[in-house]
């Protein structure tokens, strides 16, 4: 990458980041706005609609997962920026059709379309952020993408939020599309070219799904991190039915989500490029700690925001250390080991909203999800620990010899 002054890297991290900000909105906006989308789309606001709604958070993960893989392996060859750009062009149009399309159906398939370039995006500007911030500094690459996600939910989310209740979730979306646009251009103008990966191949980045380490790092994100969905996803009704507060209040819930989540990401990318096990392994039990707190106190408004507050920042922390784990066990195919990190976080999505939609269809209440993502991020600390427990023992297993082969006579 050419060389670059300090205020062009920045303004080129900027770039990058405001991506983040636009998915962030796509992806969590959802969360504030259900009752809103089961009102107009399932004709009431009640547990069975307000679950039903749930289902287009998971559609979206789900386009994630299926993106992700396919569009890293297709595009291997291309140049970051480019590649960075088309997918901006993807977001655009899948955004404003999420916010046109007349039936539940339609809003359901544009949803998973719109979500198709998510996984790569955060995959190709993560690389790019990694190469402008500089050999051992790249978890913070990588966590100035990601802090475009914790703006999001800091600042993007609730004013989302409050701007689909009062004039339609539509015109929430509507506003995103529009941010993908000025992130386009924002990027096309300030972002520097920087090759592809020069053994870069559909071949090379699939050959590396073909690594146990690999499949077993997805699933610690998948499960693991589904906590902190099973908790977000259903934010608004316990926020109205559990703690008795406002519809008003919810964007500020999410505020604490998001401050929480700002915090998070930073000292996680900071402590991630010093010490990436004990970076994984302390953030799961912080957010296991976390999501306890909240199931335990959120029916109080005091522990409805400070829980949230916790469950953001614990489950940030993570975020950084999770994508350059996934890296560090693909090498050669970077793009693919960034790429299925953010498709095992959409599982993880999917996942969280969907058994926090069982457990409230099954009449266990609002709070149900947050113990069951409590459960979830038991397991993903065990894996966890089972994948670093691999790695040791790869490392002190003894070389054979080979023995010499004898002489002809």
């Amino acid at each position: 990458m050419e060389h670059l002054s300090t205020r062009r890297r920045w303004t080129a991290l900027l770039a990058l980041a405001l991506g983040g900000v636009a998915i962030g909105l796509t992806e969590f906006a959802a969360m504030g706005l259900l009752p809103e989308i089961a009102r107009d789309l399932l004709g009431g606001t009640g547990t069975d609609e307000v679950a039903r709604a749930g289902w287009t958070i998971t559609a979206y993960a789900m386009g994630v997962v299926a993106g992700a893989p396919l569009i890293a392996a297709l595009t291997a060859r291309w140049r970051r920026k480019r590649l960075v750009l088309a997918l901006l062009v993807l977001f655009v149009a899948g955004t404003a059709a999420s916010a046109l399309a007349p039936t539940f159906g339609l809003v359901l398939v544009a949803r998973f379309a719109a979500a198709l370039p998510h996984g790569a995006y955060f995959g190709a500007a993560g690389l790019l952020a990694a190469s402008l911030m500089g050999p051992g500094r790249e978890a913070r690459g990588y966590a100035a993408v990601l802090s475009g996600l914790t703006i999001a939910n800091l600042v993007g989310v609730p004013a989302m939020t409050s701007l689909g209740q009062a004039a339609g979730w539509r015109a929430s979306y509507l506003v995103i599309a529009a941010v993908f646009a000025l992130t386009l251009l924002a990027i096309a103008a300030s972002v520097p070219e920087a090759p592809a990966a020069a053994s870069g191949s559909a071949r090379s980045e699939l050959r590396t799904l073909a690594r146990p380490q690999v499949w077993l790092v997805a699933a610690t994100v998948a499960i693991g991190f589904s906590g902190f969905f099973a908790v977000n996803s259903y934010i608004a009704p316990v926020t109205t039915e559990v703690t008795g507060l406002s519809a008003g209040t919810v964007p500020w819930v999410l505020v604490a989500f998001g401050l929480g989540m700002t915090i998070g990401n930073a000292l996680g990318g900071w402590f991630a490029d010093r010490d990436l096990r004990r970076a994984l392994l302390i953030g799961f039990g912080c957010v296991i700690a976390a999501i306890l707190f909240f199931a335990l106190t959120a029916h109080t408004t005091p522990g409805l925001f400070l829980g949230a507050f916790l469950v953001g920042t614990t489950s940030m922390f993570l975020g950084p250390a999770l994508q350059a784990r996934l890296i560090t066990v693909a090498p050669g195919a970077q793009l693919m080991g960034a790429a299925v990190n953010q498709s095992a976080m959409n599982v993880a999505n999917s996942l969280g909203a969907a058994l926090g939609g069982v457990v409230i269809a099954r009449g266990l209440g609002y709070l149900a999800p947050a113990w069951t993502g409590l459960a979830l991020s038991v397991v993903g600390l065990a894996m966890a620990a089972l994948s670093f427990t691999l790695d040791r023992r790869s490392r002190q297993a003894p070389v054979i010899p080979v023995p010499p082969v004898p002489a002809a006579d």
